[in-house]
This record gives C-alpha cells, structure tokens and sequence, in this order.
C-alpha cells in the first residue's frame, strides 16, 4: 500500500541546470536518474576527492544495514527517513518490508525529481504502507505534523537522517531540528544520522575544497562536521555499540568494513 501526502506541482520546481546534491549522489552510486549537468560537477568532485564514491556507495550500505538491524533485531516497524534522495535498489521501505511486511515508512523529501520518482517507485507491501511527503528537514513542525497521518507517533519510531543535516549549515539550527524530532517520538525510538567530517582520523581534509566547489557550482550548498560537533545531535540519547564510527565500518563485516570520512550512529531514545 502506498500514499502520498504532496502537491501535485513539484516537477514545475525542476532544474535541469544546475548540477543537484540528488542526482549527483544518484550519478556517484551508478544510477540513471541524473543529468550532464549532475555528471560534469560530479566528475569534477569525484576528481577533486577520489573517495567521494566510496562514501556514497558506504552510505548506501550502512543504510541496509542499519534497517536491517532494527527491524530484524530490534523489532522496529516504523521509519521516518527524512531527506531520502532518489530511490534505487534496497530502499528502506524495502529492506524493512521484507523482514516485517506491515512496517510503515514515510519517506521525507523536498527534491521535485525526488517526488516524481518517488510516487513512481516506492510501493510497499500489501499489509505495511509506504507515504512520501514533500517537505524540509528545516521544517521538523511540518515533517512531524504529516509523518503522524501514516505513523503512530506514541509508538517508537526509527528516524533516518542520513547525509541531510549537512544541508543545514547552522550548527546550533541542526540540532535544534534533531531535538525536536526525537521529542516527538516516544522511549525506544531511534536515530539513525550519518555526516561527512573534514576529521584527518577519517580522511577527511580533501573535504573542505571538494565542498567548497560544490558550493560554488551545485545545489543545495553542504557543510562538514568535526566528530565532535556531529556527537552532539546524539545528546540525550543512548549509542549502541559500536558507537559512532566510519559508516563503512558500522556493524560490517570484516572483509566488507572500509574507512570514509562520513560517521554513521545509531542511538536509542531512553
């Protein structure tokens, strides 16, 4: 079952112009759904921060990996993935649908070529639901207001927010959209973050010029984090083991762990 919570003009938003964070993560991890424009800022990165795939493709994993453990594990059957990006193979409503098809996800985006696809693609399972709502993670308010239409918000929540709170440039403006989502959810619920960090331990330094070209010839502008300041949307939360560390390294296999300077938690709300 799906459902959709947006308005109907999100293509009338679309421009093929300039190069877009979504379909040039899109273009990173081999996906079709991206322009010349969106291939040219993404070479020129890629060639800039040869990494910068490796850290897309980790991301990627650590996503199935993270719903994979929750809903497996630890018996969760709602999602709210805020800034979801283009759908590909092992979406999240996918990953958890398999393991407990009546889970229900809401997906949050406001990318218009996010929204086309998503009303296209991400259909759930006949006992679950799968929503999309168009909307910014700089308005948790409306996130949480519309989220509540397809999730039972006085039962635990898995929040996802994954590379999106490095679209919001405001250190103390980050955390304080991170705080009001978590108060929303009741005990149990879960925050699921990955973020880029300039930190060397990590690898992180060619960040800084990568970014700063991004800034200048794509959209949205980005930021990264030190480890220090991305630890702090954890505040008043409980990490679970192994605490935050490389996305690539986060509960993988030995032979599958690789290092990228993007940190990747999962914490539980006590």
């Amino acid at each position: 079952m799906s459902e959709s919570h947006t308005p109907p003009s999100g293509s009338a938003r679309l421009n093929t112009g300039v190069a877009h964070n979504a379909r040039v993560w899109n273009y990173w991890i081999g996906g079709k759904d991206n322009y010349e424009v969106d291939q040219q800022v993404g070479e020129h990165v890629a060639g800039m921060f040869p990494i910068i795939r490796d850290i897309a493709r980790a991301d990627r994993d650590f996503l199935g990996r993270a719903v994979s453990f929750l809903a497996g594990e630890r018996g969760v059957r709602q999602f709210l993935d805020i800034g979801t990006g283009l759908p590909t193979a092992d979406n999240t409503h996918e990953i958890a649908q398999r393991l407990a098809p009546d889970s229900r996800i809401v997906y949050v985006d406001n990318d218009p070529i996010v929204l086309v696809h998503a009303r296209t693609l991400l259909t759930g399972t006949h006992d679950g639901v799968t929503a999309y709502i168009d909307a910014d993670v700089h308005d948790p308010d409306a996130i949480l207001e519309r989220a509540g239409h397809t999730l039972d918000l006085t039962r635990p929540v898995a929040v996802m927010m994954l590379g999106i709170l490095n679209f919001v440039l405001d250190t103390d403006k980050a955390r304080d959209i991170v705080r009001r989502v978590m108060a929303a959810v009741p005990s149990g619920s879960f925050l699921v973050l990955t973020h880029p960090t300039f930190d060397d331990e990590l690898g992180g330094a060619g960040q800084i010029p990568a970014m700063k070209f991004w800034n200048e010839n794509a959209t949205p502008p980005i930021t990264a984090r030190s480890g220090a300041d991305i630890a702090t949307f954890f505040d008043g939360l409980e990490l679970l083991e192994p605490g935050m560390v490389s996305c690539g390294q986060w509960r993988a296999d030995a032979g599958s762990a690789v290092l990228v300077p993007q940190y990747g938690a999962v914490a539980v709300k006590p």
